[in-house]
This record gives structure tokens, C-alpha cells and sequence, in this order.
């Protein structure tokens, strides 16, 4: 048997693509496994990156396992709208009902999208043309700053990007580094006496009456505003309306957890399976990455700008740091405001005013991206 011809021995084919990748995908696995950094979206992540860059290994390839996964789960946007009935059913929004003004927060800090979609364009096809971004890979890029994984898939595979597989590793790599990528901008822009605001306990119960109605009106009002959002603000909150109505127990149950986990290990796996040395390891992938990180620092900075706003007209009774919470990569943005605030005053617990902005920014993204997809789709 002619060993070097029937693909036994896939080391000599390694390419130094290959290779670096399998060194990401190590990294990635790490990062979950060693420091506990979201680890349900980084080891599967890694695990497939693994799995695609195995030379000869067929994972990825025509026919392999990864490329169905692809076809069957991202191309038809089929995986996002899933995983958004199990986090629609996970989330509660009541701090969000008791505090409605912070659906502005989570407006507000969906700037970087639509900055970053002109950023991109501007570079590519719209006016310097120094990089090969299309209107359509621009308002996909731009996505990353939704901060929202299922979101920046819908978008990305809508629009049929080519650069479909770095945005979604962008989106949720950074979704993941949250804790490392929002303190210093908050820090930097809020004084610790700012930080140090105490906000006040929520009062009473929001009656169940109202929580039932808002999955339903949340639909209808966002369909008619954003009509390309329907589908997926219709999987968010039919999950949230199995959680709320009381008589369907058992299904969100199994939307939190046995559809929760199923479709988080395929989406996992099937993005590290995008990551292939030869389509990812290349000068726009940096770009597309770069472009991401500007994404989210813009939105956690126009986030913040407007919670420093609410705190000099509220008589420094908001904390603006739950400003950065308007992004939507719930629920990291909420755990990091929440330490951030306990550091400059051990007594302060902003966790609760922090949700609210966190799943109004849920909300606020879901709404950029069916905007997006008016705007270029």
C-alpha cells in the first residue's frame, strides 16, 4: 500500500495554515477549558476548528459531517432561530419591565453596528477601495457589534457574505472576552464616584399578566417596525411566552435545557468547522477581526455615554455603567458592571439594573440587525 498516496499519514500534508489553526483551536479549548471563559461556546468552537484542519481528515470537506452541519444549520439560518427559543425561554425580563427606560441604553449601544458598517464600507467599495468589503460584507461586519451570536449569523447568512465564517468567529470570541474588553472602557470613562452609585432595589412583583402580554406585543411591535427581524424576534419571544405563560412547563423546560445544549454543541461545532487554515488564515480575516473589536467598543462607549447622560439628569441617581450593559452579549456585560460596581463600593449590587439593560439590548439588537438587513438586503 502506497502510504503517502491513500491519505494515512495526514502530517505530510500539513500546511503551515493548517497547522496555525490547530494551534487556535488548541488555544480556544484552553481558554474555556483552563480559565473557564464561556466555555459552552469555546471548546465546541476549538473542537471543530480541530476536527476541520485535520489534513485529509474529511470532517470539513465535501460530505464530511461539518460541511452538512453548515448547510443544514447556518446557510438556512435554521441554528440561530433555535438557540433563540432556548435563550428566550432562559431569560427573564422583568428588570427590563420595572426599568423601560433602559430600552434606551440598549439602543444606544448598537452604534458601533451602523458605525462600523460605514467603516467598513468606506475602506472597501463605497469610496477608498483599500479593501475588497461589498455593501453586503460591510452591514455584515458591522453585525459583530450586536454581540449577539444568532443575530450576526442570521444577518451574515442572509446577506451570503464571504467572509461568513470570521464574522460569527469574531462575534462570539468576543462575546466571550466581554470581561476583558469592557472594564478598561468603562473604567476609563467613569470615575470611580460615578461607579460607586447605588441604585435603588426594585419594588414589588411585575404582575404575571404583564409578562404573559409582552412576548406577544414585543412581535407585534417589532414586525412592524423591522419586518426582517420577525423571524428571529419571533423565536426569542415565543421561548420567552412558553416560560411566562405557565401552562407549558415541560416545553420550556426542555427549551432551556435539552434544546438549549443540543444546539449550542452543533453551533459550536459547526462554527469551529468554518474555521479552515486556508479561508480563515488570510489579511481580510485580520481585518474583519479588527473591525469587530471596534464594533463592540463603540457600542459599550455609546452605551456608557448614554448612562453618564441619564446620570447627570436623573441627579446621579443612575449608575452609568449599566450603559454598557446596552449590548446584547447577556449575560457576561451584566456579570462585569456588577463586580466593576462592587469593587468601587462593596455595598453596591447593580446586578438586577444591569440585567434590565443587558436584555433590553437582546431586544435592540435583534431590531439593528432586521434594520440592517432593510437597509442592504
Amino acid at each position: 500500500m502506497d502510504i503517502y498516496g491513500s491519505g494515512l499519514l495526514g502530517f505530510l500534508h500539513l500546511t503551515w495554515q493548517s497547522a496555525g489553526m490547530l494551534v487556535i483551536a488548541g488555544f480556544l479549548m484552553w481558554l474555556g477549558i483552563a480559565k473557564k471563559m464561556e466555555p459552552v461556546l469555546l471548546v465546541p468552537i476549538g473542537a471543530g476548528a480541530l476536527l476541520a484542519n485535520i489534513p485529509l481528515g474529511g470532517a470539513a470537506g465535501n460530505g464530511g459531517f461539518l460541511t452538512v452541519l453548515r448547510e443544514a444549520g447556518i446557510n438556512t439560518e435554521l441554528f440561530p432561530l433555535l438557540i433563540f427559543i432556548a435563550i428566550g425561554a432562559m431569560i427573564d425580563f422583568e428588570p427590563f419591565l420595572q426599568r423601560p427606560y433602559t430600552i434606551f441604553l440598549g439602543g444606544a449601544a448598537q452604534f458601533g453596528i451602523f458605525a462600523t458598517f460605514f467603516l467598513a464600507y468606506l475602506l472597501g467599495d463605497g469610496w477608498l477601495h483599500i479593501l475588497n468589503f461589498t455593501l453586503k460584507d460591510a452591514a455584515a461586519i458591522g453585525t459583530i457589534g450586536s454581540a449577539d451570536g444568532p443575530t450576526t449569523i442570521y444577518v451574515s447568512a442572509i446577506l451570503q457574505t464571504k467572509y461568513l465564517a470570521a464574522i460569527v468567529v469574531a462575534a462570539y470570541s468576543y462575546m466571550a472576552l466581554v470581561p476583558i474588553i469592557q472594564p478598561p472602557i468603562i473604567k476609563a470613562m467613569c470615575s470611580k464616584e460615578e461607579r460607586s452609585v447605588k441604585m435603588p432595589v426594585f419594588a414589588g412583583a411585575t404582575p404575571q399578566k404583564v409578562k404573559i402580554l409582552f412576548p406577544i406585543v414585543t412581535i407585534v411591535v417589532v414586525g412592524l417596525i423591522s419586518p426582517m427581524a420577525t423571524p428571529l424576534i419571533g423565536c426569542l419571544m415565543f421561548g420567552n411566552l412558553l416560560r411566562e405563560c405557565g401552562v407549558t412547563k415541560s416545553l420550556s423546560a426542555s427549551a432551556q435545557n435539552e434544546l438549549a445544549n443540543i444546539v449550542t454543541i452543533l453551533l459550536g461545532i459547526t462554527v469551529g468547522g468554518m474555521m479552515s487554515g486556508a479561508e480563515f488564515l488570510k489579511a481580510e480575516t485580520i481585518l474583519v477581526f479588527t473591525l469587530g473589536i471596534v464594533a463592540f467598543a463603540l457600542d459599550t462607549v455609546s452605551g456608557v455615554a448614554l448612562g453618564k447622560l441619564m446620570y447627570v439628569l436623573s441627579g446621579r441617581k443612575v449608575n452609568p455603567m449599566i450603559g454598557a450593559c446596552g449590548i446584547s452579549a447577556f449575560p457576561m456585560s451584566s456579570r462585569v458592571v456588577q463586580k466593576l460596581g462592587l469593587e468601587a463600593n462593596p455595598y453596591n449590587h447593580l446586578l438586577m439594573h444591569a440585567v434590565g439593560a443587558n436584555t433590553a439590548g437582546q431586544i435592540a439588537s435583534v431590531v439593528a440587525g432586521g434594520v440592517m438587513l432593510m437597509l442592504v438586503g
